[in-house]
């Protein structure tokens, strides 16, 4: 089937976190990715995985969606918004530099097969 896969990243996160306390690290993470999940489950967007601090996200599978590559284009659009709220409110507990994190975000649509 035609999909959309989404690949997205936090620019800056190695160097933040290893500046940082595990916790504080979970913190971020948990906060940043529960508000990309709400977007995601509003959208109709499959969550595949987070690794680390990529999140991996698919438009038009496991259900078809003829227009998979606009909503997942409205979700990255939408998560770099979140990311950009959350990242000012963060500082203020997790400190200094934390408002410097941003996101990259990578999108590719076809076809695609499992195994």
């Amino acid at each position: 089937p035609e999909t959309t896969v989404m690949f997205a990243d936090i620019a800056g996160f190695t160097a933040w976190a290893s500046e940082r306390e595990p916790s504080q690290v979970f913190q971020l993470l948990e906060t940043v990715y529960r508000a990309f999940d709400n977007v995601a489950n509003r959208l109709g967007v499959f969550k595949v995985e987070t690794i680390g601090d990529c999140y991996v996200a698919v438009t038009g599978c496991p259900e078809p969606h003829k227009d998979h590559a606009l909503v997942m284009a409205r979700f990255a659009y939408e998560c770099l918004g979140k990311m950009k709220a959350l990242i000012t409110d963060l500082e203020t507990v997790l400190g200094p530099g934390t408002s410097d994190l941003s996101m990259r975000f990578g999108l590719h649509s076809g076809p695609v097969t499992a195994g």
